[in-house]
């Protein structure tokens, strides 16, 4: 099998050992754990008992998606379970391989199998960029055993992975690294001397600086090394040529991490926009304002939210306060006129509004349970009162006959029955007792006291529809 470095088809192909770093390796990569006892974080599985505990420790090999954060160690994992269980691993990116080059490589596993019973692993990063011609490929090899995959993921698998696949590997959740899991990487790597860690002379941070680089990673450790490698160069560069330990200063620190990239993922999408929709049914404004953010800051498309705001001025405020619809739809036509950063100032307000204004779901339960009574009863028959007689055939029919005309009425207000027959007297909306609902609720009373007063007109009054 032609070396990985000298452009083997499959990608990367590691045997038992690991492949070489080189010295110009980027700092991230040369501090990749080499055993489990590096690794860090990652408790929940990694703990006396856990799963990929046991896995390692005992050499077992499973197909497994590992699912999580970028930075969170997937791709060390998948290369300490081989190491243990002297497997061989072939590690492709699914952006750059396809249907060929996964058959090759099952293939490839499968006469290794047999001649020496060895097993392989299939490592395929972002298995979620594969469509489901590509992921249907993997299933006959996975299925007879003759391959073990390890899918790495940062999107929930149960969108982006198709079911039979799904079913037959173990999914592995792995959590963002907290803060002290890399402060504790931070504070090893400058304490791990060259080629492995930083190039160039000692260096010395303070640990509150430390504790920003930590911080500022967002639970990535590749971001935390990239930037502590980057402020140890900008430090370097303005040091004396000759000195034994060059002092890592905030103002490198600062430049290091300048910019923040946020998470906002496919699932991250819908989970934020969950809780921008709970904060404001919840009447906290501070929050939603929090979660409104999160999602501008992080390039979400603004009238995608201000449609989210809008559906929520229905399902959440409703009739309790009518004008919350018109504020909605009022900040959409805003950042459609003025776009971003202007326009996050009014989908602020408008989430705001919301998230002050009394509630009410008494709109979506009506109609959610005027769609159960159609599914259930079907294509009941329109009343033949309510029926527009237009031709002398309809009227012979009995079409608009018993029609009563709302406005012959001298409080415009007439009993006659609107719904099918079969379903008479049955009642969708019930308003709450909250904002401007209150009123309404006492309205309904009266129009249910002048429907009844109204229900045996004189038949002289009534009128054909049309």
């Amino acid at each position: 099998m032609q070396d990985a470095r000298s452009g083997n088809l499959f990608g990367t192909v590691l045997p038992v050992a690991s492949i070489e770093i080189s010295e110009d390796a980027p700092l991230a990569e040369r501090m990749r754990p080499g055993c489990p006892e590096e690794l860090v974080g990652q408790r929940h599985l990694l703990g006396e008992g856990r799963l990929l505990r046991r896995l390692l420790d005992q050499g077992e090999l499973a197909s497994l998606i590992l699912w999580g954060p970028p930075g969170a160690g997937k791709t060390t994992i998948a290369r300490l379970l081989a190491r243990s269980s002297s497997a061989r691993l072939i590690e492709i990116s699914a952006t750059s391989s396809g249907v060929r080059q996964l058959r090759e490589a099952a293939q490839t596993a499968a006469d290794l199998r047999r001649a020496s019973g060895q097993r392989t692993i299939l490592f395929i990063d972002e298995i979620h960029r594969f469509h489901k011609g590509q992921q249907d490929a993997l299933l006959p090899w996975v299925e007879r055993g003759q391959l073990l995959l390890i899918g790495a993921t940062t999107e929930n698998p149960s969108f982006e992975v198709i079911a039979p696949l799904l079913s037959r590997c173990r999914v592995v959740r792995l959590e963002p690294l907290g803060k002290q899991d890399l402060h504790q990487l931070l504070v090893r790597t400058l304490e791990t001397p060259p080629p492995r860690g930083l190039h160039g002379p000692r260096f010395r941070v303070q640990d509150k600086l430390v504790g920003q680089l930590a911080a500022a990673a967002d639970g990535d450790a590749r971001t935390a090394l990239n930037s502590l490698e980057l402020a140890s160069q900008i430090a370097l560069a303005g040091a004396d040529t000759d000195v034994a330990v060059v002092e890592i200063e905030g103002s490198a620190v600062l430049e290091a991490i300048q910019q923040q990239v946020l998470r906002y993922g496919r699932e991250e999408r819908f989970n934020q926009v969950s809780a921008l929709q709970k904060s404001v049914r919840s009447s906290d404004p501070d929050a939603a304002l929090y979660w409104l953010a999160r999602m501008l800051e992080a390039g979400e498309d603004p009238k995608y939210v201000a449609r989210r705001l809008i559906r929520m001025a229905s399902e959440d405020v409703g009739l309790a306060d009518p004008h919350a619809l018109a504020t909605a739809v009022a900040g959409l036509h805003a950042v459609e006129a003025i776009g971003l950063p202007e326009g996050a100032l009014a989908l602020a307000e408008v989430a705001i509004y919301l998230a002050m204004a009394p509630k009410s779901d008494a709109v979506y339960r009506a109609y959610a349970g005027a769609v159960r009574e159609i599914e259930s009863s079907g294509n009941l028959p329109v009343p033949l009162r309510l029926r527009n007689a237009v031709t002398s055939l309809m009227r012979e029919e009995g079409y608009g006959r018993g029609y009563q005309h709302a406005h012959d009425a001298d409080d415009a207000v007439v009993g006659m029955e609107c719904l099918p027959d079969a379903l008479s007297g049955h009642r969708f909306y019930a308003p709450t007792d909250r904002g401007v609902e209150a009123r309404i609720r006492e309205r309904l009373r009266e129009l249910k006291r002048l429907k009844r007063k109204s229900e045996f007109p004189d038949p002289a009054n009534e009128r054909p529809s049309g």
